[in-house]
């Protein structure tokens, strides 16, 4: 149980780091351009907070625990991708299908970004907890 608790820490800090150097840099300026008026001033950091919690538990849960079980890096890194290549593509499609004015440009630079990060984000935690556990 202490490797799970060790992958998810890792893989949250991971994340956060990484995407949130990722929204205050290169994507605040391209949401900004496409999504206007549609983005809050205010961050609602409660609801950002349970998203980042839950998205991570999924990524322990679908990729990094079937990963320390194979002992594999690649198998962590494969299944992450593949978590965030779906879980990212539900919500870029979603909002194209329902929503008016949402963005097509948005879906070719969000998905790739979340299959990128979270592949990368459930190696890390992966690493990290055969590296401490083994």
């Amino acid at each position: 149980m202490t490797h799970y608790i060790i992958a998810y820490l890792a893989t949250l800090v991971f994340f956060l780091v990484v995407d949130m150097a990722w929204l205050a840099g290169i994507a605040k300026k391209i949401y900004g351009r496409q999504l206007g008026s549609l983005m809050t001033r205010n961050i609602r950091w409660g609801a950002a907070g349970v998203f980042y919690a839950l998205y991570i538990l999924g990524a322990v849960i679908f990729a990094i625990r079937p990963a320390i079980e194979a002992q594999s890096l690649m198998t962590g890194l494969t299944l992450g991708a593949l978590y965030g290549f779906f879980c990212y593509m539900t919500y870029d499609l979603t909002n194209l299908a329902t929503l008016k004015g949402w963005p097509e440009k948005l879906i070719w630079i969000d998905i790739p970004w979340g299959t990128v990060l979270t592949g990368s984000a459930a190696l890390f935690g992966t690493w990290v907890a055969l590296f401490f556990v083994g």
